[in-house]
């Protein structure tokens, strides 16, 4: 966990943005992201004449050149046509994390934009200028384009915003919090908007959650376990050993551990039982299959929530600004699918248990 949330770009952990988005920890801008920053900065402001994102077009008018008095008033522009989302706002603390992880991305020093416009982003965060960002419109392919306008709207004093409890037009959320808006200059509004952020940021508050579940699947079982007459030899370390998955021996370790010692489980221990029904002898098997999936989605969330995903990329040490499609949302759509893999089948097992409980036919006597 990073000291004190000072953003680098390279060291944000999970529980991180738990901390920030849910419990509102402040964070700040590290020293070493300044100069980081800057460079990329210096690098931007001396870019070639028909560079992608700071003085050409976007999408189809991409061959088209833009002049230099308008290349300021082009990444507001940008803002603006983006911020097409439609439907109900994003719950507060996904708004929260998504602001986190943009200004973490920016930290990183790969994109160009000042160190003022990402200081007034984590301004707002620490300050609770909370931006209204509807849940419709991302495609995800292109990165959260529409989520990511909405949420840097405010930072240029427009769109809307949440302070106190109000909900403000951008320019009087600022005031509110006693904050200035930024005036946007060249390609800082596509690196405000250019990455996967919101889907990060679900990710990443869904996975400690999943985590937290994938526990209480443990707990659960060994309850039932008990109320079943169930055995603990099925849980023994050699039989795990024996198939060494690593979600199946955490969860069959935990198993053992929370039965350790109960009485219940002892006053029928020579019992004339042979074996417990799938869904108790099973679940080291089926929850370490879910924890091993939450594993793959905690390898990918580690990167990304600490990745460079803007398009052009500026990469000080090569002294280019490149194009590339490090916005692309792929991994984290595969890490999200999985996710909801491995908790409908911790859900599957559970109703099998309450099942079990609930039917005088196989509740042993309950």
């Amino acid at each position: 966990m990073i000291a004190n949330h000072a953003l680098t770009g390279n060291d944000l952990e999970v529980e991180d943005v738990w901390e920030v988005a849910v419990h509102r920890a402040p964070v700040a801008l590290a020293d070493e992201a300044r100069t980081s920053m800057e460079a990329a900065r210096a690098l931007v402001e001396q870019a070639a004449e028909h560079t992608y994102g700071v003085n050409t077009g976007f999408g189809r008018f991409v061959s088209k050149s833009i002049a230099a008095d308008q290349v300021d008033e082009l990444q507001l522009r940008l803002l603006r046509s983006h911020a097409c989302g439609v439907g109900e706002p994003y719950p507060a603390e996904v708004v929260r994390a998504a602001m986190l992880l943009r200004a973490n991305a920016l930290a990183k020093g790969y994109s160009g934009a000042r160190v003022e416009t990402v200081e007034l982003l984590i301004e707002c965060l620490n300050r609770g200028v909370l931006p209204r960002v509807p849940a419709r419109g991302s495609v995800g392919a292109s990165g959260d384009l529409a989520p990511l306008a909405h949420l840097a709207l405010p930072l240029v004093g427009e769109g809307r915003a949440w302070f106190e409890g109000t909900l403000y037009s951008g320019g009087d959320a600022l005031a509110a919090a006693e904050l200035e808006p930024v005036k946007l200059a060249a390609k800082e509004g596509l690196s405000l908007i250019n990455g996967t952020q919101f889907m990060a940021a679900m990710a990443a508050l869904a996975l400690v959650r999943a985590r937290r579940l994938a526990r209480t699947a443990d707990l659960a079982c060994a309850l039932s376990l008990e109320a079943l007459q169930g055995s603990r030899t099925s849980f023994h370390p050699a039989i795990h050993q024996a198939r060494p998955l690593r979600g199946q021996l955490d969860s069959a370790a935990n198993i053992h551990r929370l039965l350790e010692g109960s009485a219940i489980i002892e006053s029928h221990r020579w019992c004339d039982k042979v074996q417990d029904a799938y869904s108790l002898r099973c679940a080291p098997q089926v929850h370490g299959a879910s924890r091993d999936l939450l594993d793959h989605l905690e390898t990918t969330l580690a990167i990304e929530v600490n990745a460079a995903t803007d398009n052009p990329l500026v990469l000080v040490e090569e002294r280019i600004v490149v194009s590339n499609g490090n916005f692309h949302g792929q991994p984290l759509a595969f890490g999200l699918d999985i996710l909801a893999m491995a908790v409908t089948e911790l859900a599957s097992i559970s109703e099998r248990r309450v099942e079990r409980l609930v039917n005088p036919s196989l509740s042993e006597g309950l």
